[in-house]
């Protein structure tokens, strides 16, 4: 990932630092590249930033950008203030966890502060009146632009057209009457464009936003619910294998050998692992952490005590099918299984058994992550505003009634 300290160029730390005409918001889809395509064909340099957080972001990609479109961009790391945004944010969530408006808002904001770094004099967004039913409606284009403060430095080049001119066009530095008008959920218009600007590889138009979507965001609320201070890693684990909660207990466990790995590796020092003695089974990982204030009284996450431990360790031993067949009633068995419980990291480890009988019903109650609490949650810090449906129609060409301001 590219550093983007202060006096760091995009080709590394000894090169001088470049100047640009503008800084673009680069997520990597047809729409961003396009934005700065537009205003490259005028003669304009813009560097692309790439914003990265926990739930989006291919830093990876800063190399294709640059040789498939001829974009030069940088990565930028948002996940701290993006953490702090997500538990509430000031303009409510999408259809699932995904703040659109806010987060917006948020790289805008931190966009603004880059200009003076690379010698920039405006910012640029691929955004496209009328695309999406929450965060591209005029009213909330205005809105993101005024909350940013940025409503004298943002050009959305690829609406020009349809939006009021800004100082950028009014000074000459762009050209307003080669910007297109474009409007509306219709692709037609990008892919003209592309076609112009020789673009044969198009990129999905999905986000990529891990928020936007029903499951992921089902396996990050509890990490908002019970966590006092959740951060990247915590999320990252809620993607491995197979996630259930014991009230704050958190508990993950394997589907294969790769997810155990992966289990491994993600392990911290406070984290607990799990796994048969004797039994091919699954690696499994408890996180102990600092619980969020109106946490269950009484519960410890924190540090789990012994009967959290045992009723953990025979769920996670109802996942081996040779451990139930040994402890099933009427087997010549019929005996309890061995399960290794490893505290602490290396040379402060301590590992010890626990003998239980495995059972997928314990007193606990082991859950996954249910969608339908999701909705309920938002509920409690937005109770007067419902969500934004999605509309049933798109239209290539609808015009706005007036242009926005």
């Amino acid at each position: 990932m590219h550093d983007t300290s202060p006096g760091t160029s995009p080709d590394g730390p000894d090169a001088p630092e470049p100047k640009y005409h503008a800084l673009a918001l680069l997520s990597g889809g047809l729409d961003s590249i396009l934005a700065i395509k537009v205003l490259q064909e005028q003669g304009l340099r813009v560097l692309g930033l790439h914003f990265v957080s926990p739930f989006f972001g291919k830093p990876h990609l800063i190399g294709h950008w640059r040789e498939e479109y001829g974009i030069e961009a940088v990565n930028v790391d948002i996940r701290k203030s993006y953490l702090e945004m997500l538990v509430k944010p000031a303009h409510g969530y999408g259809k699932h966890m995904n703040p659109c408006v806010d987060c917006k808002i948020l790289m805008l904001a931190h966009a603004k502060t880059l200009l003076p770094k690379y010698g920039a004099s405006f910012l640029v967004s691929g955004e496209v009146l009328g695309q999406r039913p929450m965060s591209q409606r005029a009213d909330t284009l205005n809105l993101i632009r005024k909350d940013a403060g940025v409503k004298e430095l943002l050009l959305r080049p690829l609406s020009a057209q349809k939006l009021g001119p800004t100082p950028m066009e009014e000074s000459g530095l762009v050209d307003r009457s080669r910007l297109p008008g474009f409007w509306g959920r219709g692709r037609k218009d990008q892919l003209a464009l592309a076609a112009h600007f020789g673009i044969t590889v198009i990129p999905t138009p999905a986000g990529g936003c891990n928020l936007a979507e029903a499951e992921p965001a089902a396996r990050y609320l509890p990490i908002l619910q019970n966590l006092a201070e959740p951060a990247a890693r915590d999320f990252s684990l809620s993607h491995l294998g197979r996630q259930y909660w014991a009230g704050p207990y958190w508990l993950s466990i394997g589907r294969n050998q790769h997810d155990n790995q992966a289990l491994e590796n993600a392990r911290r020092p406070t984290d607990i692992l799990l796994r048969l003695r004797d039994l091919p089974g699954p690696m499994a990982l408890g996180r102990q952490y600092e619980p969020a204030a109106g946490v269950k009284p009484g519960a410890s996450p924190q540090k789990w005590p012994n009967d959290v431990l045992a009723d953990a360790a025979a769920f996670v031993a109802s996942y081996s099918p040779k451990g139930r067949s040994q402890s099933e009633e009427g087997t010549e068995a019929e005996r309890p299984v061995v399960v290794l419980v490893r505290q602490g990291k290396g040379e402060s480890e301590t590992v010890t058994e626990m003998a239980v009988t495995p059972a997928r019903e314990t007193p606990l109650c082991w859950t996954g992550p249910k969608t339908e609490a999701l909705a309920a949650w938002k509920r409690r810090f937005r109770p007067t505003a419902p969500e934004r449906p999605e509309p049933k129609e798109s239209m290539d060409h609808p015009e706005p009634a007036d242009p926005v301001e």
